[in-house]
């Protein structure tokens, strides 16, 4: 899992130690196991957040991991043209490439370490595909999607696209260097990444080394989650097992601890984790298939304006690129 390294953790800025007799850390609530599902043209996803309730999750909707899959020639796939509202998609990048583009003219192209996140606000249509030459060759695809949802008060704002590369993302070490810490938005210890947000939250991409542990000052009117992206390790002061393809859902407090298990595969080398937080909206959620909204009345109006070519067009250089249903 390349996405950003350095040689040297030790000369990053540290991630401060937490005083132990004022900070408490916040036990593990719950371990789910994210079952697998085709997304998109028929690329392999988990969905991160099965069967975690939704009160938990708030501010986030969705979350899949995409891959990790090794694509023979010819076989990478990603998505049709479909339409979004009410919320923002974060497409996070670890190996392989991904190309983006919306009806307001934003995209570009990701690769290791690096995120776009999109606005729909009040509506937009996009494409996500590896490109061209990835297709002809094959080769490892592995990200993340997370969908955040927006407060009522900004479920019309305007679209907008954010293109955050690898070399923006904020690089911490844990005080002993045994974990990597890559903040992608909000802040850790003082250190703020470069993801700019209508809802506040943090994101985080941490690597602990075999037998190192990360623990991580977190605002207590957040909540907390961990997704194993590789590896395995546990979770919580309390030590509690986890590995690839699960999240943690954690209680109240000031810290998330996470450790590394000693002995780690040679393919994944240590526990790379996704950690996830934010201040919860706590509004009412309806959501259909790309549409996120307070109301049912909402989504339908959202349907309604998509079928009308109200939420954009597909731009006339993809105009041969067919666009999916709003159900997709």
């Amino acid at each position: 899992m390349p996405a950003v390294t350095v040689e040297n953790t030790l000369a990053l800025p540290r991630v401060p130690l937490p005083d132990p007799l004022t900070a408490a850390d916040r036990p593990v609530v719950s371990v789910t196991t994210a079952p697998r599902a085709l997304e998109g043209e028929g690329f392999p996803v988990r969905r991160a957040f099965a069967g975690v309730d939704v009160r938990a999750l708030d501010p986030f909707i969705h979350m899949d991991q995409m891959g990790e899959v090794e694509y023979a020639p010819g076989e990478p796939k990603g998505t049709p043209w479909h339409p979004h509202r009410g919320f923002e998609t974060v497409t996070y990048m670890i190996d392989g490439e991904m190309a983006h583009s919306d009806s307001h003219g934003g995209g570009g192209l990701i690769g290791g370490g690096d995120t776009q996140w999109m606005t729909a606000g009040s509506g937009i249509l996009h494409i996500e595909t590896p490109p061209e030459y990835l297709v002809a060759s094959g080769g490892l695809f592995h990200g993340l999607q997370l969908w955040v949802n927006l407060p009522r008060a900004q479920k019309f704002a305007a679209p907008r696209y954010q293109d955050i590369t690898s070399s923006k993302v904020a690089l911490l070490s844990s005080d002993d260097g045994g974990a990597l810490v890559r903040v992608i938005a909000g802040e850790v210890g003082g250190h703020a990444g470069p993801g700019s947000t209508y809802t506040p939250i943090t994101l985080v991409h941490a690597t602990v080394t075999p037998g190192a542990s990360l623990t991580l000052p977190w605002r207590t009117d957040f909540n907390a989650l961990v997704y194993v992206l590789g590896g395995s390790g546990t979770v919580g002061a309390e030590r509690r097992p986890i590995s690839a393809g699960q999240l943690a859902v954690y209680g109240q407090g000031d810290t998330i601890t996470v450790a590394a298990d000693a002995r780690q595969d040679s393919r994944t080398g240590g526990l790379d984790v996704f950690v996830l937080g934010g201040l919860p909206i706590r509004e009412p959620v309806v959501a259909y298939g790309p549409f996120v909204m307070n109301t049912k009345a909402e989504i339908i109006t959202a349907m309604e304006d998509y079928q009308a070519g109200r939420l954009g067009s597909i731009p006339a250089a993809h105009a041969d690129v067919r666009a999916a249903t709003p159900d997709a």
